[in-house]
């Protein structure tokens, strides 16, 4: 594919050292699994970033997971791994840690995760398939697993929503997963900050989740030319209402990347996807 005429392209194209490359993981780099634990990443992934980071201003990673379980699914058996991306920096639980350098930052975990770990069980004993994950510094349970998984999702709302309001949490919904994590962050506060520690001057983000919907909305406020790009899917139409670009999913998102490496003048340097 070639890429498509958008003016935020063109601004990334015609001035690739002041453009910030900004990634979800799940669903974006690594495709939508039943089990979180086993969702690796696209073998194309850390080749074509590692093509890319040294043309542009930065690539960071912007998810809900923990930046060292992002860089252990980011292995690929043979070849380079996100951890071998020049300069790559990872902000995860939506920015409350920062992986940069071999480096990790974060603040203490919040005292209400103890109250979810504790009473959150009680809420999915009914639900046969649904499964608690616990992220460290927040916990997620998720439906994929049931017998109707978006049945179980409806019926968690409620209660999952009353604990998190009661253990002073967010409630971040996802593809067939509710996220109870420290208020305050989300992704467009983590990107707009990033943009702003980096004075980019044009700024790409690929989503495919509702929690990315926050970063499209900070790539639309960051006042410099932005695209805005959805690894689709069948489960989540919202993003692709909103994207400038729409993708077929991981495998998409790899291609959409490598041929703006081709376009930026490095085609060589792409891995095989």
């Amino acid at each position: 594919m070639t890429l498509p005429a958008h003016a935020g392209l063109d601004a990334i194209v015609a001035d690739p050292a002041g453009a910030v490359i900004g990634l979800d993981y799940d669903g974006t780099l690594s495709a939508i699994v039943p089990d979180p634990a086993a969702a690796r990443v696209h073998p194309g992934v850390p080749g074509v970033l590692a093509a890319l980071a040294p043309l542009v201003r930065a690539v960071v990673i912007v998810t809900g997971r923990p930046p060292r379980t992002a860089l252990a699914l980011g292995e690929v058996s043979g070849g380079p791994s996100l951890a071998d991306v020049p300069g790559l920096v990872i902000l995860g639980h939506y920015g409350l840690e920062r992986w940069e350098d071999g480096r990790l930052t974060a603040p203490p975990p919040p005292p209400g995760l103890d109250l979810v770990r504790a009473r959150l069980p009680e809420l999915t004993a009914g639900l046969d398939g649904a499964w608690i994950e616990d992220k460290d510094r927040a916990v997620a349970v998720h439906t994929r697993r049931c017998a109707d998984p978006a049945g179980a999702l409806e019926a968690l709302r409620g209660p999952v929503a009353a604990l998190a309001a009661e253990a002073g949490l967010a409630v971040e919904p996802g593809r067939m997963v509710l996220e109870l994590r420290p208020a305050g962050m989300d992704k467009g506060r983590a990107l707009s900050a990033f943009l702003a520690e980096r004075d980019a001057r044009s700024v790409m983000f690929v989503g495919d989740d509702l929690g990315d919907l926050a970063a499209f909305d900070a790539v639309e406020s960051a006042g410099i030319p932005g695209v805005r790009v959805c690894s689709g899917s069948a489960e989540v139409t919202a993003l692709a209402e909103r994207a400038d670009v729409v993708v077929d999913g991981p495998d998409g998102v790899v291609a959409f990347l490598g041929d703006l490496v081709v376009t930026l003048g490095k085609p060589s340097a792409i891995g095989p996807a």
